[in-house]
């Protein structure tokens, strides 16, 4: 028995240190590596059962090539010959904008830049734009501070106040519990502000349950009760431009507008503000409320909010949304490049691929990633994987994205492969190792790259093995003494981190000062017809995105919603969700911590199996950023018919 350290590429904010212990070559257990400063010593509960999907019965282990309406088993040399033939003519016949390489967050391990990198030297390929993760709250702050960032994680001890804004850690990251609870026990208040009263609820100290959309309107009404009882930053105008309309925008509303714009009472809002006004405060803002058509402007309601108090560039202040997890690597190999020539806004990438001309998309290229099931109108998203001359998809699963492709390339799973990951919910960097060996006919993302390359004429090009390329991906970090040798003892903290991001009150924008929102759409100030359920699909503990098990698939997807939106169905009956995009067949579940304007189902359902809830949302950007419009979906629930 042997025990071997890793760490997890998924798309979580931890980025996990692992312990592996190994018997006879199989891996037979993962725990969480106890001297990593986050890990602690434990694992998510998806991770705590990634064995069930590395020895799945369902794997593949062999490519595949559709032939007629069937997949038939192929040698790596008959799939990669196919591939270099027909991404060649395309880019002979069409360009190199007729190629299209799409990659997501199915892996966040840096030698995935690489393939971005290999799909480049054919020229000018179509890539995407924006990003259905996080594109409009990134941008939201990149406008405010002039960058997406966060203090160290362990400021957050310093804080007297910590709101959890849209923020489910049981769910999205399990690690900052145990700082939360510390914190809350050396005196900490802690906040929760969410739609959904979710087992997080149990560790604020006050918890409020806005309408869907409402947390601009929370965040302009604690900012005005801040600046009406003189408890801002008094200095706040010397650092923030458009302080004058800034103001104007507060006390467009009175307090009690602004509580009703989000649903909430006077007497909620008002505690929330002077809890938050006792401060340092720091906000820990949740990706949900981005998700939707006024994300940006919704953000950037809460970074005002965090400037006007006093709160940037303080220790235990802030409003961190994201942690920058490439910041510390080097992708300078990747400088020369040649432009870009034509992107399609990820958020709509069905039709964008489908109405794309001059050239048209010839061929697909899909890793980390499976569009379908992730993307919103996955039927659209199908069509456009379908009728390519040729769809080539990367996974270790035939999943909805695979079903639609023409070649499918098996890969190896995080256990198996070598890389570098950052975290973007903290600055530690770790080394990622294979701690067991794949099957025998599967490949890493980079070694069907490196057999592909020859097939396309490089035969001088990505020859280099992982290793040299771990090194050159170090380079930054390297004169702080942190190697390729140091990370693979133990992860470090990212060198050049910031221990208080901003402070010295000075931001990276045009002007050096927080640029204050002063506008906010009447959809964000004032609450919008009633009666009306949105749909939302949320994370789950039980899978990582699309991760599914076969067997948590063969049920039908269950809505929760509140007692009062039931309408005619009943708890536990079969009913029809339905959108203007079409209906679902689901279970209906009470739930009376969901917000009665809301139905709630997991996200990343399989749409083969009829529980793709990404079917019944269109294709839409957010006001800002090129995000995807997740939640702002009209649904029904009626009882179920054929």
């Amino acid at each position: 028995m042997t025990t071997l350290r890793t760490a997890c590429n998924r798309d979580c904010p931890d980025a996990c240190e692992i312990l592996a212990t190994i018997e006879d070559g199989r891996v037979t257990h993962l725990r969480g590596a106890p001297d990593h400063p986050v890990t602690q010593g434990f694992l998510c509960e998806r991770t705590s059962r990634f064995l069930e999907r590395q020895y799945a019965a369902d794997r593949l282990t062999t490519p595949l090539i559709r032939r007629g309406e069937e997949f038939e088993p192929a040698t790596w040399d008959e799939a990669l010959d196919l591939i270099a033939a027909k991404f060649t003519a395309a880019c002979e016949e069409y360009g190199p904008a007729s190629l299209m390489a799409y990659r997501c967050g199915g892996s966040l391990g840096m030698m995935k830049h690489v393939t971005d990198h290999f799909f480049r030297q054919f020229g000018s390929v179509t890539k995407t734009r924006g990003d259905v993760c996080s594109g409009a709250g990134e941008h939201a702050q990149n406008l405010d501070f002039g960058i997406s960032n966060s203090s160290d994680l362990f400021d957050l001890y310093n804080s007297r106040t910590i709101v959890l804004w849209g923020k489910n850690p049981y769910v999205s990251s399990v690690h900052l519990l145990p700082i939360l609870r510390e914190a809350n026990t050396r005196g900490t208040r802690i906040i929760l502000i969410d739609p959904v009263q979710h087992r997080t609820a149990r560790l604020a100290d006050i918890s409020v349950q806005p309408r869907p959309g409402g947390d601009a309107a929370i965040a302009c009404g604690i900012a005005l009760w801040l600046y009406q009882h003189e408890r801002h930053d008094a200095s706040a105008a010397d650092y923030c431009d458009n302080w004058p309309a800034y103001l104007e925008l507060l006390q467009s509303q009175t307090l009690a507008e602004w509580a009703s714009a989000a649903d909430i009472t006077v007497a909620q809002l008002e505690e929330v503000a002077a809890t938050y006004a006792d401060g340092p405060s720091a906000i820990l803002v949740g990706w949900g409320m981005q998700r939707r058509e006024h994300g940006c402007a919704t953000v950037r309601a809460i970074d005002a909010l965090a400037a006007m108090s006093g709160n940037l560039g303080v220790a235990g202040g802030g409003a961190s949304f994201y942690f920058q997890r490439r910041a510390a690597f080097d992708l300078s190999f990747a400088a020369d490049d040649p432009p870009v020539a034509r992107t399609i806004p990820e958020p709509l990438l069905g039709d964008g691929i489908l109405s794309a001309a001059d050239p048209p998309i010839r061929c697909l290229w899909i890793s980390a990633a499976n569009p379908v099931a992730m993307l919103p109108d996955s039927a659209r998203v199908a069509e456009a994987l379908r009728t390519r001359e040729l769809t080539v998809v990367v996974d270790a699963f035939l999943t909805d994205s695979a079903r639609c492709a023409h070649v499918v390339l098996p890969t190896t799973t995080f256990l198996e492969e070598d890389d570098l990951v950052g975290a973007y919910g903290h600055h530690y960097v770790a080394n990622q190792a294979a701690v067991t060996s794949a099957p025998r006919e599967v490949r890493s993302d980079y070694h069907i790259l490196q057999a592909l390359a020859p097939k396309l004429g490089w035969h001088d090009r990505f020859r280099d093995d992982v290793n040299t390329w771990k090194q050159r991906l170090l380079a930054k970090m390297a004169p702080a003494g942190i190697t390729l040798e140091r990370l693979a003892a133990q992860a470090q903290r990212n060198p050049d981190a910031p221990q208080i991001l901003f402070a010295d009150r000075r931001f990276p924008t045009r002007t050096g000062r927080v640029n204050l929102v002063t506008q906010l759409d009447s959809a964000l100030t004032c609450r919008p017809q009633t009666g009306l359920l949105r749909l939302a699909a949320l994370s789950s503990a039980r899978a990582q995105g699309s991760q599914w098990t076969d067997a948590q698939q063969q049920h039908h997807l269950l809505a929760r919603v509140h007692p009062t939106a039931l309408g005619a169905c009943h708890d536990g009956q079969l009913a029809n969700l339905t959108t203007e995009r079409g209906q679902l067949c689901v279970v209906v579940k009470v739930d009376a911590d969901v917000h009665p304007e809301m139905i709630v189902v997991d996200k990343g359902g399989w749409m083969h199996r009829g529980n793709c809830a990404n079917e019944l949302i269109g294709g839409q950007l957010t006001d800002a950023g090129e995000g995807a419009v997740y939640y702002d979906t009209i649904a029904s629930l009626t009882p179920y018919s054929e």
